[in-house]
Formats: structure tokens, C-alpha cells, sequence
């Protein structure tokens, strides 16, 4: 007899592992390009379809749950927040639905219901031209653009004044960007607050601290982020109204903050857990892993344990190199052997390319470490990270990498941004 029957879009096969460890029957849909042949064995069917053609998608899952019917649709995975969504409402089915995943992929959309209604306002508009990004700069005195979609801070550049605005609009052209939003710059100390949802009900699970070294992409994490009792509220209250607002239902969300002079203010949130493993450190620190809680959703087990409790730090530090041709990886064993360490993970090998950091696919691995507390586990985890060497040299190769458009980089990860407007053909 098998369990509770659930659609998966995407994942990696250490993710669709913990549905089927729970008695779920999987059938997965994922893109021919990803395919992992280890995710078989934890699979009922697998289906190798692009779930962002999404009329191919919905009339084969349609098809498929007429026939042997699915009780939740799930994905881990950003790409398929959107077309998880559509599915759910398509099918019927509990969860969170086309209008809850689509404020949370649209940046424009969720800002504007956030100042709508008050929560964390933050200045912003829509980007139409260099005459309004200069202006814009000029009433707020810097400012950041985005794609209107997308992670890992794709495309995302700051603007710290108005001798800056024409070298970005540059940039922004010549990288490809088309839609785009403008909003002010805000400036404190970055985290994230990764919650749990069960129908309606929200419970905050931990707050992530972020270490950006002044870029647009996060070299580091650590659980906890170290708050006062005052920040920490601010931050749970903020992050529970957002999720009302947009109507999240169930399932895991990661809703990142700067903490400003003004207090929390929201910089984007996702209807999924944090990515660059800090499910790993939640894990690591309070015992909850909010992958296998979501998909205890589709069972009779309740999804988090009715007390939270918090056990020391852990910390990640993402390993960063010189763009080039790698020639050389040592310091591995010393990094693995370090005080605290718990995990090296390195990307790149030589012969592989190294690209400057445009976006968060641009980290050559990781290291992550454990301690009492967050400092220590910082400490550690960078101390180890800075063992590991990655010797390059510059190749036309890395050059002509730095020329990449937005375009180019979602062709390596086989992504569009917006699968709907694909659809449409817009």
C-alpha cells in the first residue's frame, strides 16, 4: 500500500529522496537538461518535461491526474514557484495558488502591495528610462535595479549616486535587461527570515544573518543572526504581515530584510526555503528540515515539532576566485580539518572557468562550520574557506564570460523568468 500521491516539479534527487522516505509516491517532473538518473529509485514515474511550457505541463499533469489523482503539487525549486502555483489551482488542490506564487516571482507586484498596504514602505517605480533613473537617484540619493523577476541577484546592481546613473543604464543595456524596477537603496544589516506556513498560520523557524562584502551577492550566512529581542520582533511581526498579505497558505517561505535606520524593510520573498544551503544550517541549529516539512503536508503528520528549539550557530562561507582558467584547487583537506568545520564543498576543478561574480551560479563552493555562537561560527567558517585556493589565469574564455548577457547565463541553467509571457509569446 502506498502513501499519499504528490507532484514534485524539479529537485535534486537528495530532495525528492525525503518525499519518498516519508511514504509519498512521487512522480517528478523535471527538465530533460537536469535529469538526474539517482532520482529514479525514489519515483513512482518520471516525467521529462520543460514544467515551464506550461501549456505542455498542465494538459499532461491534467491528463495524469484524472487518471490516478495527485493530492498536492511541491517544488523546492524557484524556476517552477509560478507553474506550481497554476497547477494547484488547475487541479483543485490545497496550497499555494497562481496569485500567492505570482506576487511572490514579481518584484514590482509585491512591492506595490507592500507600500500599499503599509508594510515596510520603500520607494519605487517601475524603470522606463535614463532621464527617470537619474531623477529618481537625484530625489533619493541612491538607488538599486533589478530584473523584475528572477534570484540569486541576477542583474541586480546598486547606484550609490548620480555620477553613476549613466555607467549602470550602460550596463543594464548592454546586459540585456528589459524589465526592470527602480527602488530606493536601502542600507543596514542584511537577513533573512525563514518561516513555516501550515493553512494560514505562520510560524517563524529562524532569522539568517548575510554577509555581502558591500557586493549584490551573499559570500556567507549564519543561523542565527545574532538580533536583540527588539529586531527580532520587528522582523517576525513584518514578516508575518507580508505573508497574509500575499495570502501564503502552506509551506516553507524566505523573506529577506535590511535592517534601516527605519526599521525591517522587505527586499523580496519566495514561497520556498532559503536557498545556498541554509536549510542545511536551520537544520544544523533547531533540528527542523523544512524540505521534509513540506512534504509532510501531503500526509497526517504535522510538519514542524511543537517546540522550536535552538542549539549553538552554524555559518557558510561561499569560496569566490579569480576569473580565469582554473590551474590549481589545494587546501581542501586543511579546510576539512579545521576547527568546527562540518562540510567543504568545492564547484570548479582545473580546466573549468571561472567567471566574475555576476550572480550567485558564480561561487567556485562553500564551507560550513559550527559553533556556540554566530560570531564563532563566522569566524570559523571563513578562516577554513580562506584555506582553500583556487589558482586561475586569465583566458579569453573568463573575458568574453564577463560579456555575457542575462540572456546568456539563463541559457546555461535552461530558465526563462517568466514562463507565462514565453506562453503568450509576448
Amino acid at each position: 500500500m502506498t502513501g499519499p500521491r504528490v507532484l514534485i516539479l524539479g529537485g535534486k534527487a537528495g530532495i525528492i529522496r525525503k518525499a519518498a522516505a516519508l511514504g509519498l509516491e512521487v512522480v517528478n517532473v523535471q527538465k530533460p537538461s537536469a535529469f538526474d538518473p539517482e532520482v529514479v529509485p525514489h519515483c513512482d514515474q518520471v516525467l521529462l518535461v520543460d514544467y515551464q511550457d506550461v501549456p505542455l505541463v498542465t494538459a499532461l499533469v491534467r491528463s495524469l491526474h484524472e487518471v490516478r489523482p495527485v493530492v498536492r503539487v511541491f517544488t523546492q525549486t524557484e524556476a517552477a514557484q509560478v507553474v506550481a502555483g497554476h497547477l494547484t489551482d488547475v487541479l483543485g488542490l490545497p496550497g499555494n495558488g497562481a496569485g500567492t506564487t505570482g506576487l511572490l516571482h514579481d518584484k514590482a507586484a509585491l512591492r506595490a502591495l507592500l507600500n500599499d498596504r503599509g508594510l515596510g514602505p520603500v520607494a519605487a517605480e517601475a524603470g522606463t528610462t535614463e532621464q527617470a533613473l537619474r531623477a529618481f537617484v537625484v530625489r533619493h540619493g541612491a538607488a538599486v535595479i533589478k530584473p523584475t523577476m528572477g534570484s540569486g541577484s541576477l542583474g541586480v546592481r546598486k547606484i550609490h549616486s548620480v555620477s553613476e546613473v549613466a555607467a549602470a543604464w550602460a550596463w543594464r543595456e548592454s546586459f540585456g535587461i528589459e524589465d526592470f524596477v527602480v527602488e530606493e537603496l536601502l542600507v543596514g544589516e542584511e537577513v533573512s527570515v525563514e518561516t513555516f506556513s501550515a493553512e494560514g498560520e505562520h510560524v517563524v523557524v529562524a532569522i539568517t544573518g548575510k554577509q555581502t562584502d558591500g557586493g549584490v551577492v551573499e559570500v556567507g550566512h549564519v543561523v542565527p543572526a545574532g538580533l536583540g529581542p527588539r529586531e527580532s520582533a520587528e522582523c517576525e511581526a513584518l514578516v508575518v504581515a507580508v505573508l497574509d498579505a500575499v495570502g501564503l497558505a502552506d509551506g516553507p517561505a524566505h523573506t529577506e530584510m535590511i535592517l534601516t535606520a527605519d526599521g525591517p524593510r522587505v527586499v523580496e520573498s519566495h514561497s520556498r526555503r532559503g536557498g545556498d544551503r541554509i536549510n542545511d544550517l536551520v537544520r544544523l541549529v533547531h533540528g527542523v528540515d523544512l524540505e521534509e516539512a513540506t512534504y509532510r503536508l501531503a500526509g497526517p503528520l504535522a510538519p514542524l515539532p511543537d517546540a522550536l528549539a535552538g542549539d549553538g550557530a552554524a555559518a557558510i562561507r561561499f569560496l569566490v576566485g579569480r576569473p580565469g582558467l582554473v590551474t590549481a584547487v589545494s587546501g581542501v583537506e586543511e579546510a576539512e580539518s579545521a576547527e568546527g568545520v562540518v562540510q567543504v564543498d568545492v564547484h570548479v576543478e582545473p580546466g573549468d572557468t571561472v567567471h566574475e561574480l555576476r550572480w550567485s551560479e558564480d561561487r567556485c563552493g562553500y564551507v560550513m562550520a559550527r559553533a556556540q555562537d554566530a560570531a564563532t561560527a563566522v569566524r570559523l567558517a571563513c578562516e577554513a574557506a580562506a584555506r582553500v585556493v583556487i589558482t586561475t589565469e586569465v583566458t579569453e574564455a573568463a573575458k568574453a564570460g564577463s560579456r555575457a548577457t542575462l540572456g546568456d547565463l539563463l541559457v546555461e541553467v535552461d530558465e526563462v523568468l517568466d514562463p507565462f509571457r514565453v506562453q503568450a509569446g509576448r
